[in-house]
């Protein structure tokens, strides 16, 4: 019998200063069997970053051809793609012809090594942007998961700050490569 998806819920309220982007979002994310509350948590905060109307969960892990999260324009061609963890090159080079925006966030300790391998190998790939999230940043965010969630964040001058009124979690990022 195939395991099944543990649902969560976050209400999520965003104050982006640096985009003058306020809006307050219910999400429902649907947690694969083999993944952790950390993964989950990065995906709540890409989506914080990247926070739009358009901007949605996608079936992720249950579903190799889709990205984590994406937004589509109004003819459904992909605007932004992104990625969660540490996708293999040929799955970056492939978003990237088929994205106007291709992100990946990483977290894990070992995120310099494969960044490592797979750099000179994404140079041509213009409008991909990689981004570290610390594992000690990671594994505070994880401490903020629940199945049940009520999450502010702010955005002000290129930092981020995740609380859920009880814990507050500085949002450290690392910027492996920028899009052309």
């Amino acid at each position: 019998m195939a395991l099944k998806a543990t649902i969560y819920k976050a209400d999520l309220q965003i104050a982006d200063m640096d985009r003058n982007y306020y809006a307050e979002h219910g999400l429902t994310i649907a947690r694969h069997p083999s993944e952790t509350d950390e993964r989950v948590m990065i995906r709540v905060l890409a989506f914080a970053l990247h926070a739009n109307e358009a901007l949605s969960f996608t079936k992720g892990l249950f579903d190799t051809d889709e990205p984590d999260l994406w937004q589509k324009d109004l003819t459904g061609a992909i605007d932004t793609w992104i990625e969660v963890g540490q996708p293999d090159e040929k799955r970056l080079l492939k978003a990237c012809g088929r994205a106007e925006h291709v992100y990946v966030y990483c977290y894990s300790a070992t995120s310099h090594i494969w960044w490592k391998g797979i750099a000179n190998k994404l140079e041509r790939a213009r409008n991909l942007t990689v981004i570290n999230i610390p594992s000690e940043t990671s594994a505070a965010l994880e401490k903020l998961a629940k199945r049940a969630m009520q999450l502010q964040c702010t955005i002000q001058d290129g930092q981020l700050w995740l609380t859920d009124s009880v814990d507050t979690v500085l949002v450290e990022r690392e910027t492996f490569k920028a899009a052309a």
